[in-house]
């Protein structure tokens, strides 16, 4: 039998490609995972009863009338997250404890047996409300493993329980952008470990919620593979299939709150893409990565973090390596006891959005000139680099995989910060690229990169010049490119408060 190279939801070739590379290139992603990955930046927010108990993973015995936040504001959070310029929330509607943070019909182990809102609260319908009025994104985390629930272990009565709180979530809250599932899988009250029906949690979101991706177990968007925030030098979308089913291993799940798990790097697994890797293959996929920490040290609130919060150029530094190395970023929010994310983080954040919209609000290669070594027919003209549609590109002839592009500032200016975008709705091209910018008669080394994607920003010490050549060294079959932006990056106008 011949390779198979299968996009998401379909396959692209069933014979043995004459070039894999060729066939590669021309895996693309669903509509679906094109608008996550054009959200960026999102928060996740971990509040449950642990926040109240002080831990990280409660046992699910914890009695409900301990959940009562006395100042709970779901607007508040996001506030913070949009002040951050974050698009999206995912909320832990229910961590391993097993405790609802919404009335479900099915456990009694939810808000409704709490003093919260006289018992008469929902969260869920909360966040989701005010993600609504905010203009925000709204997603859920539901843990498949549950430490209160009985039948957990007794497969096919849980995955049935299961279902049907996943069925509530998908159904009485309104469209959801992402479905979040980790792969813990440890044991239930009963003693016994769980067979989780994947493919039947699956079948439910793409009835109900079509447009959601299934994040990390799940098809749509991989995990970047640590909880550090540390990200790969070349992060390919286009990988291999297999991945899909790693974080779904029984025996290498997360299975006690053990912090070394969650802080470790992955390194044996650098290269995901490759030429090396992709030409050995059976199958590959679009399978964009996620780059997930905290702002603490822990995933839900402790007062003694209060000091722990993350620094300024460590947020940005994540940032850049995540949103700026073709994954997205999610960074976890977590409220404290009062139900309000605390001011030392609300602060950060604003900090943090206000750097990043004086860094990109101009575009200082917006008049620039430009000219390139190849250019395919009259719809891929350079001009379409700085057109700000993602959905125009320039690109060579097919089958050219090297070419540069030529930029004219038309006079002086300094910057610091170079952003690359290629339209990822075509797949993933760009293996390898150079910066350089004139020094009188010279061309001078800038920046030396790998792979591009959805987006690439390049970060360099500050330097004035007029003009920049951007070269291609590699690329499959043809590269393309959507955008090209120059930027002075400006950590001035911060709100009152230390950084």
């Amino acid at each position: 039998m011949g390779k198979r190279l299968v996009e998401n939801d379909r396959v692209s070739a069933s014979e043995v490609p004459a070039d894999p590379v060729k066939a590669a290139a021309r895996i693309a992603p669903s509509e679906r995972q094109v608008k996550w990955q054009e959200l960026e930046f999102y928060a996740f927010i971990h509040f449950t009863v642990n926040t109240f108990t002080d831990r990280e993973w409660g046992h699910g015995d914890e009695d409900p009338a301990i959940f009562n936040p006395s100042d709970l504001s779901a607007r508040q959070w996001v506030e913070v997250c949009k002040s951050a310029g974050m698009q999206g929330l995912i909320l832990t509607c229910k961590h391993h404890d097993g405790f609802c943070l919404w009335p479900s019909k099915y456990t009694d182990h939810t808000v409704a047996g709490s003093p919260w809102r006289n018992g008469t609260g929902d969260l869920v319908k909360e966040v989701a409300e005010a993600c609504r009025e905010g203009g925000i994104q709204f997603g859920i985390y539901l843990s498949p493993w549950d430490r209160h629930e009985a039948s957990y272990g007794d497969s096919a009565r849980y995955n049935e329980f299961f279902c049907n709180q996943l069925r509530e979530l998908l159904t009485n809250y309104g469209d959801i952008f992402c479905v979040w599932f980790d792969g813990a899988c440890g044991e239930g009250p009963n003693g016994k470990r769980q067979v989780y029906d994947w493919d039947r949690y699956y079948a439910l979101i793409r009835k109900l919620q079509p447009e959601a991706v299934i994040s990390v177990c799940g098809p749509d968007v991989r995990w970047c593979g640590n909880e550090a925030g540390h990200t790969r030098t070349s992060e390919w979308s286009v990988v291999p299939a297999y991945l899909q089913d790693n974080e779904k291993i029984q025996e290498q799940s997360q299975q006690a709150d053990d912090r070394e798990f969650s802080s470790r790097r992955n390194t044996q697994d650098s290269d995901l893409g490759s030429r090396e890797v992709i030409g050995t293959l059976d199958q590959l996929v679009w399978y964009p990565a996620e780059v997930n920490t905290s702002i603490r040290p822990g995933w839900f609130y402790h007062a003694s973090e209060d000091t722990q919060v993350k620094t300024l150029d460590e947020l940005l530094g994540i940032y850049y390596g995540a949103v700026g190395g073709n994954a997205n970023f999610l960074l976890n929010l977590p409220p404290d006891t009062r139900g309000r994310i605390h001011e030392q983080d609300a602060l950060r954040l604003r900090q943090f959005g206000c750097v990043l919209r004086s860094t990109f609000r101009v575009n200082l290669a917006a008049q620039a000139l430009l000219r390139a070594s190849e250019t395919k027919d009259e719809a891929h003209q350079t001009s379409c680099l700085l057109d700000g549609d993602r959905n125009t590109f320039w690109c060579p002839c097919e089958g050219t995989e090297q070419a540069w592009i030529e930029l004219d500032l038309q006079e002086k200016k300094i910057f610091d910060r170079l952003v690359l975008t290629e339209p990822i709705q075509t797949g993933q091209r760009i293996e390898s690229f150079v910066l350089e910018y004139k020094d009188g008669d010279d061309w001078k080394m800038l920046y030396r990169g790998t792979v591009v994607g959805y987006k690439r920003i390049a970060c360099f010490a500050p330097v004035t010049a007029r003009y920049l050549r951007l070269t291609i060294h590699e690329s499959r079959w043809c590269p393309a490119l959507s955008g090209f932006g120059v930027y002075l990056s400006d950590q001035g106008r911060l709100p009152n408060g230390d950084v």
